[in-house]
């Protein structure tokens, strides 16, 4: 018995052993995560969670519109200069690559003068409204890491309605509400996300801060990720230790930033005062010239790397786990149920490995 219990003793010994000389005893599965970097001491090991870098995710996104014809151009149209209903002159052709203004344009390299943008038809069919949902898909789940900013060369709309799917487009929840008039439109307090705070930080509001109407200067509208970072962060986010214990342990906070889906819901466009002018409803109409979203593949803190492959984005899985998130065991690798790793390095945290 005495010989059994030591030969059991002297294999767990050595398997302990063996993943030791793998894994600094200090920082455990960090290893895999670990990048050099300089301070006043030299150059030092860096150990964090395992995540992808932040990108550029407007480079893998598929567009799609609801209607599908909404775009101008079939058949052409004429339609005003913003903010001069007397100057309509302009032209939306889609057969002349010249005058067309297809849903690609509005997210390419800006090399054209004017800037390049997408357009829809124009407001022709009034009272009816003039509704858009803009779908971006990225067939994987994504963490957002800067704000999302909306570009239009049209004046921004007086209503837009912002939405996020956790499940690839099944069901949508709101982000934001943007209006001239929040009360009016939405039924809501118009807020910005100064109002906001740590405990309601994740409250849906409406804002009128983006909603004027036909001003050159005043095109973009944000959504804005940097400013409820600050909340747990600090103004200058010098403090990301802060954020990432809160997001370890508050799951509602991890998946307000997470998507796989975002929709742009145009409900009303531009019109730069109270009543609609149908005269000239040739003036009113859509116009986005650039989207930009910014985030890294959601890997679950089990991946340094996601790599496009088949047109998909896929996580480089670490610490045995596998799947599209790194979201599961690999096969022979299920002792203990599948966990997310940590943001925090040991002791704090842990990479749970299979």
């Amino acid at each position: 018995m005495y010989l059994s219990r030591f030969l059991s003793l002297h294999a767990l010994w050595v398997t302990v052993s063996s993943v030791m000389q793998h894994y600094p005893s200090v920082w455990g599965h960090y290893d895999v995560c670990k990048t050099q970097i300089y301070t006043e001491e030299g150059k030092v090991w860096d150990y964090m969670a395992c995540q992808p870098e932040a990108r550029d995710m407007i480079k893998y996104v598929k567009v799609t519109l609801d209607p599908p014809d909404i775009t101008c151009g079939d058949p052409p149209e004429t339609f005003c200069a913003m903010g001069n209903p007397y100057m309509c002159n302009n032209e939306c052709d889609a057969s002349t690559q010249e005058l067309a203004h297809p849903p690609e344009l509005m997210f390419d390299v800006e090399g054209r003068h004017p800037s390049t943008f997408w357009q829809s038809t124009t407001w022709k069919d009034y009272p009816k409204p003039l509704h858009v949902n803009i779908t971006l898909s990225w067939n994987k789940t994504i963490e957002l890491t800067d704000n999302i900013v909306i570009t239009f060369e049209s004046g921004r709309p007086d209503q837009m309605i912002l939405e996020k799917s956790l499940d690839y487009g099944r069901t949508w929840q709101p982000y934001q509400y943007y209006a001239t008039d929040c009360l009016d439109a939405f039924h809501m307090d118009p807020k910005s996300v100064r109002d906001l705070s740590q405990h309601t930080v994740l409250e849906i509001i409406c804002t009128e801060e983006y909603s004027t109407g036909y001003m050159t200067n005043s095109k973009i509208i944000h959504f804005e990720i940097k400013d409820r970072f600050a909340f747990f962060a600090g103004p200058r986010l010098h403090n990301m230790a802060s954020l990432y214990g809160q997001l370890d342990t508050t799951k509602k906070l991890r998946d307000f930033f997470t998507i796989t889906d975002l929709r742009i819901r145009l409900l009303r466009p531009a019109t730069g005062e109270i009543y609609v002018d149908e005269q000239h409803l040739a003036r009113y109409f859509y116009a986005i010239s650039d989207i930009r979203v910014y985030g890294r593949c959601k890997c679950n803190l089990h991946a340094t790397g996601c790599k496009e492959e088949n047109k998909r984005l896929l996580c480089e899985c670490e610490h045995n786990t596998t799947g599209p998130d790194c979201g599961k065991c690999k096969k022979n690798y299920q002792g203990r149920p599948w966990s997310p790793g940590s943001y925090l390095p040991i002791p704090k945290g842990t990479a749970n490995i299979c």
